[in-house]
């Protein structure tokens, strides 16, 4: 039977650090301590959780077990817990000074650097730093309180949040300067839906916005779609010709002023959409969360490419 309440902290991060390394050397190596010592944490753990945790693989590198699997989420779960708490903590104790974790999603990564820095110059007092994930991502480390802020294109229905816009966001679809729907003004929706459209994974608010506008003008036809895993390899495959895509203007800023990418001209096109500045609804901003969000707020935008 598993001793839970036994279990410490130094032996669920021994169990990662194992894991990360493959060797109870490399192990040792990142926690201080001795290779015997990260044994004796690991046998310890085993024995209160009554299974094996790890076991070696190929090329003699240790590799969790099922049981070791979850005992790693777990762990993941408590340390984002703890860093929660700490910010939480330090930004309680030091008034208007602290720490606040701003969550982006990846198409946001083309201006949440310099979003940041602007933050930085006007309240140098509080260290803010920047989480940039997918959409679900972000969304679990709202849930998760790994994050103070977050910034995304369209709010989610759990956990219950604030939402308020702060930018404009539209979407366009792109496609190389020499593509035959070039010149079209506007391109027809049977032309559209004859192209091979490249898409983010399942879930991206991107994705779900072009599933939505070619259910729309196809009125249940079939469409193509190629997927593919970040913006940018969308943006190197449209120059190479293999598709087009609907992709948000704030990621195409430098192509289309260079012209290595135009904006296909079409009915509903663009998009139009916000960005909205989310936290949670069951949770008190700390006073230096108080400070960015307004800031941001405040800004109007004024942090979004313009083209």
């Amino acid at each position: 039977m598993s001793r839970i309440d036994a279990v410490t902290l130094r032996q669920l991060r021994t169990l990662r650090a194992v894991i990360e390394n493959g060797s109870l050397t490399g192990a040792a190596a990142d926690l201080g301590l001795s290779a015997p010592a990260v044994h004796g944490q690991l046998r310890s753990l085993e024995d209160l959780m009554s299974a094996p945790l790890v076991l070696r693989g190929e090329h003699g590198a240790f590799v969790p077990t099922d049981e070791g699997l979850a005992i790693l989420e777990a762990e993941a779960q408590i340390s984002v817990a703890l860093e929660s708490c700490a910010r939480r903590v330090a930004a309680l104790q030091s008034g208007l000074t602290g720490n606040v974790s701003l969550g982006v999603v990846s198409t946001g990564k083309y201006f949440a650097p310099r979003l940041v820095a602007e933050l930085r110059r006007a309240l140098p007092d509080v260290e803010v730093t920047l989480k940039i994930g997918n959409r679900d991502a972000v969304i679990q480390w709202l849930g998760a309180r790994a994050v103070d802020l977050a910034i995304m294109g369209r709010p989610p229905r759990s956990p219950a949040v604030v939402a308020e816009p702060v930018g404009p966001h539209p979407h366009v679809i792109v496609a190389p300067p020499d593509h035959p729907l070039a010149d079209a003004d506007p391109a027809l929706p049977q032309d559209l839906l004859a192209e091979t459209f490249l898409a983010r994974e399942r879930g991206s608010g991107t994705r779900i916005l072009m599933t939505r506008f070619l259910d729309r003008i196809g009125e249940g036809a079939t469409w193509r779609m190629v997927e593919m895993g970040t913006n940018e390899t969308i943006k190197q495959a449209v120059i190479a010709g293999l598709g087009i895509a609907l992709i948000s203007l704030h990621t195409v800023t430098e192509e289309l002023r260079a012209g290595r990418l135009i904006s296909l001209r079409a009915i509903g096109l663009p998009i139009q959409r916000s960005w909205f500045l989310i936290r949670r609804e069951d949770t008190a901003l700390s006073p230096a969360g108080t400070r960015i969000h307004d800031h941001i707020r405040d800004m109007n935008g004024s942090f979004l490419p313009q083209l």
